[in-house]
């Protein structure tokens, strides 16, 4: 995996990410069926986010480290300086500006994740980035429809859907996921 080569155009070429929740599933990378090219590593300890990164390396991928779920790491200017002379890490992930600031002094790419549930979500990212100036942006939640599906067969508590909901399509597909209401700040939808 050549990690000069511009993100966008790794995605273009392979858009799915393996995010990797636990060091067992790094083995799953080398098998010739997994085609993606880049992993994010969401959980490690300090002392083997060196073995997670290294094997994922091994595998032929771009490797980013979640700085904020590091267990051990205080994620600030030092850390960062830490994981770059220490693991084979080509970035690192984080929900902290100052951490993203820090791990890109540091020579790492970066991905700032955030948590967009409302439109006032919107606008904190649209600040956000123009002052960090990420590699690239994580927006979550990716997908809320399975979610809310799986959610009302399993609970008796009636569920309400709501955050950035724009479309009077959005609203059906809540409805039809089991929703039996969903809030929306979007005027022109009050009346749909």
């Amino acid at each position: 995996m050549n990690s000069s080569e511009p993100i966008s155009r790794i995605l273009e070429r392979a858009p799915v990410i393996a995010a990797v929740r636990k060091a067992s599933e790094i083995s799953y990378l080398s098998v010739p069926e997994n085609s993606t090219e880049i992993v994010f590593i969401l959980h490690a300890t300090l002392s083997d986010a060196k073995t997670q990164t290294t094997a994922a390396k091994a595998a032929g991928k771009l490797v980013f480290l979640h700085a904020d779920l590091i267990e051990g790491l205080s994620p600030d200017t030092e850390a960062m300086r830490y994981l770059r002379q220490t693991t084979p890490a080509d970035g690192i992930i984080s929900t902290r500006s100052g951490v993203i600031r820090c791990a890109k002094d540091a020579g790492f790419l970066t991905v700032q994740r955030f948590f967009v549930v409302d439109s006032q979500a919107e606008e904190t990212v649209l600040r956000t980035v123009s002052q960090t100036n990420p590699d690239c942006i994580e927006l979550m939640p990716g997908l809320i429809f399975p979610v809310m599906k799986r959610l009302t067969k399993r609970l008796s508590q009636p569920m309400i859907a709501g955050g950035l909901i724009q479309t009077k399509e959005q609203i059906l597909t809540l409805l039809s996921a089991g929703a039996c209401g969903v809030s929306t700040s979007c005027r022109a939808l009050w009346e749909a």
